[in-house]
């Protein structure tokens, strides 16, 4: 889950001054905190925090508002709820924010340890009555202190959920001195549901801490850094650094361990903005959600076999080497060409077309458009890209529904190139599941169920494929995954463009237990800038030989013929290894893809 950013340097930002009490702000000025959370929420926080961090009755005697504990924890809870019913995102949640009293206990200090409890459970207590969803014990340097917190959220309310998060220095070390490895198994023991870090330090540093506290707690993990170089203002650092670098950081704390992630000092709406499209980009990659869900009835409707859903889909059951061409979408309204591409494929024995969806995240005609007025025009099958890139869970159940209706039946899940990546850099993501829960809605739709569990009538029949990348670095985490979407009911892959036989044959090994037919990709190079793109900027496997063939090709022309041979010459090596092939046409050169298929007659 993603956590706000930080409450009082924004406030500060905004003009607010430093020897103000900006926890009575929820009373004084009511629309600048309910206008922060609204921003939070706009920007993604899945939890909003509370303004409340120093509302306990020893911070607020210093500015004489003792009495107003209560009063003005409600108010803070209150804004909160109204921003949420504003923005009508009742998904959030509200954590409600409890931060250290600003004064030491005993021994040490001058405040008794059931003093301390007192002023926790008083303000704990106007927390709960407000209606937040769970507490959070925030930026708690001394471990006495972050125990009578914990010891009253536990007396005012047994079962709420509770984050306990230490603040710590460079060295990983509370301020008290106790190690991750010391106060980890503590507040385990103590009865925190989540066990973190905050403040006091940036993203490094804490990305080492929580991986020493992974190695020490099965409990959840939360890590809400600070933002770059520290600027004290009132007992709270201010830090500065970029949205971006914020956005890096909280992919690592997630693959170190973490399941709660926000920000602190110092972070701000477009912060955590970047950190929602990154951590949505990366969960898509790395997590696997799976929409499962018990059905509220039996559904009697079942999709056909295999076989019987499309021309392509019997081919694949009985074996036959199947070739599809992939048809970019144009970037306007007029599809005539990529029509025109589609009757002249058809015409020399192509099995169907594949149509990507916004290849590398650009704004293209809709894929399922081209698709309709392909099968339309032409009579040929296509094979539609679907990503989990741009739309939820409802929207996609809505698009498949309709492409079934429309008579699409073949479909490839993949979740999709972040818009980062493409020419629209400020667009939104949604990744409410990745490839592998996209397999999973399909194969309920297939069942005559929609993702509540619930019968749908007529079962859709879709041929379910997915997408497999055979060069991938993490081939470990690749083979999971691909093992996910099997299970999950995908029934034949499509891979990225195979240039490395090597990789291909491993590939094809290590799935050789839950294998399902493979169908290889191939790419007709057009020149040596594109080979060196394909290999640098996407990533994909290229051994130094063909990017030396690609260059020594000398003319446009020849590189050209170079790249068709040398796609030639993987589509012949694959074939008895594989169950098909995708030939790439690159630039709408139809006729380059028609070349490479020539190998197989």
């Amino acid at each position: 889950m993603l956590a706000d950013g930080a409450m009082g340097s924004l406030l500060y930002s905004k003009g607010i001054f430093i020897n103000r009490c900006y926890d009575e702000l929820n009373l004084s000025q009511p629309d600048l905190i309910r206008g922060i959370h609204e921003d939070y929420l706009q920007a993604g926080a899945e939890v909003i925090e509370t303004n409340t961090f120093g509302a306990n009755t020893f911070r607020l005697a210093r500015h004489s508002l003792a009495d107003k504990v209560r009063e003005i924890n409600l108010a803070g809870v209150h804004l909160a709820r109204q921003a949420l019913a504003g923005k009508k995102t009742s998904d959030a949640l509200i954590a409600g924010s409890v931060g250290p009293l600003g004064i030491r206990i005993e021994p040490l200090g001058k405040v008794s340890i059931d003093e301390a409890r007192a002023a926790f459970i008083e303000q704990i207590t106007a927390l709960s009555e407000g209606g937040v969803d769970l507490i959070i014990l925030e930026t708690f340097g001394y471990l006495e202190e972050i125990h009578s917190a914990l010891l009253a959220a536990r007396a005012v309310n047994a079962d709420i959920p509770v984050i306990a998060m230490v603040t710590i220095d460079e060295e990983g070390n509370s301020l008290d001195g106790s190690s991750p490895e010391a106060f980890g198994p503590k507040l385990d023991d103590w009865g925190a549901d989540v066990i973190g870090l905050n403040c006091g330090v940036g993203p490094v540093n804490m990305l080492e801490a929580v991986e020493r506290l992974k190695g020490i707690t099965n409990k959840p993990i939360a890590a809400q850094p600070n933002a770059g170089i520290p600027r004290s203002i009132e007992g709270r650092n201010i830090y500065l650094c970029s949205p971006e670098y914020m956005a890096s950081y909280a992919r690592k704390f997630v693959r170190a361990g973490a399941q709660f992630v926000g920000g602190c000092c110092g972070t701000t709406p477009e912060h955590i903005r970047s950190m929602r499209s990154a951590l949505r980009a990366s969960e898509a990659r790395t997590t696997s959600f799976q929409v499962v869900t018990e059905a509220k009835k039996e559904s009697s409707a079942k999709a056909p076999p295999l076989a019987e859903r499309s021309n392509l889909g019997r081919k694949i059951a009985a074996g036959e080497f199947v070739t599809m061409v992939e048809i970019v979408p144009p970037k306007g309204t007029n599809a005539i060409k990529e029509i025109e591409g589609a009757r002249y494929l058809k015409s020399v024995g192509v099995d169907a077309i594949n149509i990507p969806d916004s290849p590398r995240a650009s704004a293209r005609m809709s894929n399922q458009a081209l698709s309709i007025l392909t099968q339309q025009q032409v009579q040929i099958e296509v094979v539609l890209h679907y990503t989990c890139r741009d739309r939820n869970v409802l929207s996609m159940q809505s698009d498949l529904l309709g492409a079934a209706a429309v008579g699409i039946n073949n479909l490839i899940c993949i979740t999709g190139d972040p818009p980062k990546l493409g020419n629209y850099p400020d667009a939104t993501a949604v990744f409410d599941v990745d490839a592998i829960g996209l397999v999973n809605i399909v194969h309920n739709l297939n069942n005559g169920m929609d993702i509540g569990g619930n019968p749908i009538g007529s079962a859709t029949a879709f041929a379910l494929g997915v997408g497999a990348n055979p060069g991938v670095p993490n081939i470990d985490e690749e083979i999971r995954r691909f093992q996910f979407k099997v299970e999950a009911g995908a029934e034949f892959a499509v891979t990225q463009p195979v240039f490395d036989l090597r990789l291909l044959e491993s590939f094809l090994e290590r799935i050789k237990d839950f294998r399902i037919p493979v169908v290889a990709g191939i790419w007709p190079l057009t020149s040596p800038r594109n080979a060196e793109f394909m290999k640098n900027e996407l990533r994909v496997s290229i051994p130094d030989s063909i990017i030396e063939r690609m260059t020594n090709a000398g003319s446009a022309d020849a590189a050209r013929a170079e790249g068709v041979l040398i796609a030639r010459e993987m589509l012949a090596a694959v074939r008895n290894m594989v169950e098909g092939a995708q030939i790439s046409a690159p630039m709408g050169r139809y006729s380059s893809a028609v070349d490479v298929l020539e190998v197989l007659r």
